[in-house]
C-alpha cells in the first residue's frame, strides 16, 4: 500500500470534506474547520479538521467552544499528529480540552488481507434484526462498560441504508464478539469498529475472523481502504492482518 496516498485519500475523503454523518449529525464547514453537530445530546458532536496557524488557532479554538457550549453539546476536537500548527495540543490544553488515549490510524488495502479461517464451534453471522441488535448490545456492554443503547439506537436507523453492517461471533447461540463496519458511502473507505470479546472467548482468533469477515463484506461493496483506530492492545493484531499505522490521533474534548 502507498502510505502517502492512503493518507493523502483519508485527509480528502473523511476529513477535508463535507460528508454524510453516521449518527444523524450534520457536518459543516465553518471557515477554517469542519465540524459535526449531533441531533441527539449523546451523540457524536466536534472538530473533524482545520485549516488553523500560530496566529489564528487560539482564536478558532474559543469560538468552537463558545459555539459547543451556547449549543449544549459535548465536544471533541479531533488531533491528528500531523495537523498545525505543531504545538495545537498546548493550545487545545489551555483552552481546557483534556485529552484522551493516543490511538493509531490503522489503514489497510483490503487486498492486503489474508483470508482468516473462522474457529471451530464460531459462527459469524450479519446482524439484521433487532435480536441481533440486541446481542450486539451485550456483547458491548459487557466488554467495554456502560449502555451503548446510543449506539444500538444509531445502527438501527442506518440499517435500511446499507451504511452499517454489524456482526457477531456466536457459539452456539451465545454472542460472544461483536463488531460492525461502517461504510462511507461515496467514498474508497469502510471503517471497522468494535470487535469487543468476552473475556473467556478471546486468544482463540475469534476477533481475527471478524476483521476478515468484515473485509470480504468490504470488497464486496467495492470498497479499497479499512480504516481504524486503534489502541495499544489491538495494533499488533492488526499489523499481522495487513494494516499499516499512518498516524496517530487524539481526542481532546470538553464535556
Amino acid at each position: 500500500m502507498d502510505q502517502a496516498a492512503a493518507l493523502a485519500a483519508f485527509d480528502a475523503q473523511l476529513r477535508n470534506v463535507v460528508r454524510p454523518t453516521l449518527d444523524g449529525g450534520q457536518f459543516e464547514r465553518v471557515g477554517p474547520v469542519i465540524r459535526c453537530v449531533s441531533s441527539a445530546p449523546d451523540g457524536w458532536s466536534g472538530v473533524e479538521w482545520s485549516d488553523v496557524d500560530e496566529t489564528t488557532a487560539d482564536a478558532v479554538i474559543a469560538e468552537q467552544v463558545r459555539f459547543f457550549t451556547e449549543a449544549r453539546r459535548d465536544f471533541e476536537w479531533k488531533y491528528y499528529a500531523y495537523d498545525k500548527p505543531a504545538d495545537l495540543p498546548e493550545r487545545l490544553l489551555k483552552a481546557g480540552l483534556l485529552p484522551g488515549e493516543e490511538e493509531a490510524l490503522m489503514v489497510a488495502d483490503v487486498a492486503d488481507v489474508p483470508d482468516v479461517a473462522t474457529p471451530d464451534g464460531i459462527r459469524l453471522v450479519t446482524v439484521s434484526d433487532e435480536d441481533g441488535l440486541q446481542q450486539v448490545k451485550a456483547v458491548h456492554d459487557r466488554v467495554f462498560g456502560g449502555d451503548h443503547t446510543a449506539m444500538i439506537d444509531s445502527m438501527r436507523e442506518r440499517l435500511p441504508s446499507g451504511a452499517v453492517a454489524p456482526v457477531l461471533a456466536l457459539a452456539g447461540d451465545e454472542a460472544v464478539c461483536a463488531a460492525r463496519v461502517d461504510f462511507h458511502i461515496g467514498t474508497d473507505f469502510a471503517s471497522l469498529w468494535g470487535g469487543g470479546t468476552l473475556p473467556e472467548w478471546r486468544g482463540r482468533g475469534i476477533y481475527r475472523a471478524l476483521v476478515s469477515h468484515r473485509t470480504k463484506l468490504a470488497v464486496g461493496r467495492g470498497y479499497r481502504y479499512l480504516r481504524t483506530d486503534a489502541l495499544p492492545t489491538s495494533r499488533p493484531i492488526l499489523e499481522k492482518l495487513g494494516f499499516t499505522r499512518l498516524t496517530t490521533t487524539v481526542p481532546y474534548t470538553l464535556p
